[in-house]
């Protein structure tokens, strides 16, 4: 109850009378929730060679909504994280040997256990990041998505019979796992980010670290209880938990360990730099899926509730806390006021603040108060170059954020340089569709983008010019299984989901027969 203490109960009492979205704000952080999850799905421990391991301290893991302490948690370090990566070592011995049949079977047995208990998960998932129970359940199902796709994929993985230049030659080019795996992952998608890399990880046949967010171990954890109760071996899925403070080391022996041949990463560019550098020495395998700024363009010609839905279902998931959240508003002259003011209804319309246990929210906190006032900031920025503020701009109680419509902003505002990561829309007007794409492209990052547009030969012009890895076109949701997840530039290395994700996990070797008798 600390962050309620230190707003004061008066002070909450007071915003409780001044209306919605502070009064829901507020009453989410006077009262108490309680987490009710089985029991066998709290886990507090780390998760190594089939074992739950207590390390010598414990973290807390907080309510980002209220502040309170739903657990804690045992505080991995280095020595933890070695055994971890020794006992995926040893277990990629077999694991590597096993059949894609039994491997397939595994995993379709976690997918099921996934959906089983999905309403636990969802709760955990609520109460780590804050976001609404309804968006926790649909990212559940997200998750187990990824493990019924890897459980197919991984008896598709086909190496190649090449026609030899000579006689006497036949040359096979052959698929292997390339070994253990460190995967460190954001506290934003917890659930959904460990199985779409453990499942390809696993059904290429490699063995893997997870080190979870210091803000969501939890969901984590109980993945990794689903994955033990549906039989997969010990050692090859491995939790090692541990706190903000001791995150730098545990990450420096996942990525510099020779033991380790691959690393996976989600989360900021900056970091993402770090670990790069680290895993350079022993030159390993990454994938990086790094920072975002996608632009979202509205072309005069688009179909205007179409735009409207795409930017609101782009926008406010996860209170604007994605890596593909749109994040900069291009919308052309003629349609720039129609859709500022029906986008403002929407708004209104269609988002609730509060705690994301409580049904009708749609907005939860952001995950702490410092990401609260970076979006406070570049609020105060945008406005003090001319920016308006037509609905919201102010943040609440503890992280949470009024969802906040900027109109008449420019390219010189912090909100359109760097990624937000909150409930903030600023529109920029423009005027040319080469205007718009100078704009859109200026960033280093490209991650995703969003256009809408009814013009047909635009359409391919502007999807093509884009620099990003994934384009929604008339669509303001696009992740799926079957499609690729990653980006360009300053945004990533590599692909995850679709067939193309297993690949990262694997290694093409060369096998030349010679001497063969015609």
């Amino acid at each position: 109850m600390s962050a309620v203490c230190a707003l004061g109960t008066r002070r909450l009492l007071r915003q409780l009378r001044s209306g919605p979205p502070a009064a829901a704000a507020a009453a989410a952080m006077l009262r108490r929730y309680s987490l009710d999850v089985s029991a066998p799905l709290l886990r507090t421990q780390g998760y190594v060679d089939g074992r739950w391991v207590s390390a010598a301290s414990a973290f807390p893991v907080l309510d980002p909504a209220t502040g309170q302490e739903i657990a804690r948690v045992s505080d991995c370090g280095p020595a933890e994280a070695k055994q971890a990566v020794d006992a995926a070592y040893t277990a990629f011995q077999s694991w590597k040997r096993s059949t894609a049949k039994e491997r397939s079977v595994l995993l379709r047995k976690w997918f099921d256990l996934l959906l089983l208990h999905k309403e636990d998960l969802a709760k955990l998932i609520t109460f780590e990041c804050g976001k609404p129970l309804r968006e926790s359940l649909g990212e559940v199902a997200y998750s187990a998505s990824f493990l019924e796709w890897f459980s197919e994929e991984a008896r598709r993985v086909y190496g190649d019979l090449v026609p030899a230049p000579a006689k006497d030659r036949k040359i096979l080019l052959l698929k292997q796992p390339v070994g253990v795996a460190s995967i460190i992952t954001p506290w934003n998608f917890p659930s959904a980010m460990i199985t779409r890399k453990v499942g390809a990880a696993l059904a290429a046949g490699c063995t893997v670290v997870v080190k979870p967010a210091e803000d969501t171990p939890l969901s984590a954890l109980a993945l990794a209880e689903l994955a033990e109760q549906a039989g997969i071996p010990a050692g090859v899925f491995n939790v090692v938990p541990c706190s903000r403070e001791k995150t730098p080391s545990v990450g420096e022996v996942l990525c510099t360990d020779p033991l380790v041949a691959k690393i996976s990463f989600t989360g900021s560019t900056a970091t993402g730099k770090v670990l790069l550098k680290m895993a350079a020495d022993t030159v390993k395998k990454a994938s990086m899926e790094l920072g975002g700024h996608a632009p979202f363009i509205v072309f005069d010609s688009a179909d205007l509730d179409k735009a409207v839905g795409g930017a609101m279902a782009s926008k406010f998931r996860n209170s604007g806390q994605t890596c593909v959240c749109s994040n900069r508003f291009l919308v052309q002259s003629g349609i720039y006021d129609r859709f500022v003011e029906r986008l403002g209804q929407a708004m209104d319309a269609e988002l609730r603040v509060g705690h994301g246990s409580e049904p009708d929210t749609t907005q939860g906190p952001l995950i702490n108060t410092k990401a609260a006032e970076k979006v406070v900031q570049q609020i105060s920025d945008a406005v003090s170059q001319g920016a308006k503020v037509l609905k919201g701009g102010k943040r609440l109680h503890g992280s949470f954020m009024e969802p906040t419509l900027l109109a008449d902003v420019t390219t010189d505002m912090l909100c359109t340089k760097e990624e937000t990561f909150g409930p903030l829309v600023p529109v920029i007007r423009f005027n040319t569709e080469e205007e718009a794409l100078a704009v859109a492209n200026a960033a280093n990052v490209g991650l995703a983008g969003y256009f809408y547009s009814q013009d047909v030969s635009q359409i391919w012009r502007v999807a093509e010019e884009l620099e990003v890895g994934m384009v929604g076109v008339n669509e303001g949701l696009l992740s799926t299984p079957e499609a690729s997840f990653g980006g360009v530039k300053q945004s990533g290395l590599g692909r995850e989901g679709s067939k193309y994700g297993i690949d990262e996990y694997l290694e093409v070797k060369y096998m030349c027969f010679g001497g063969l008798k015609a």
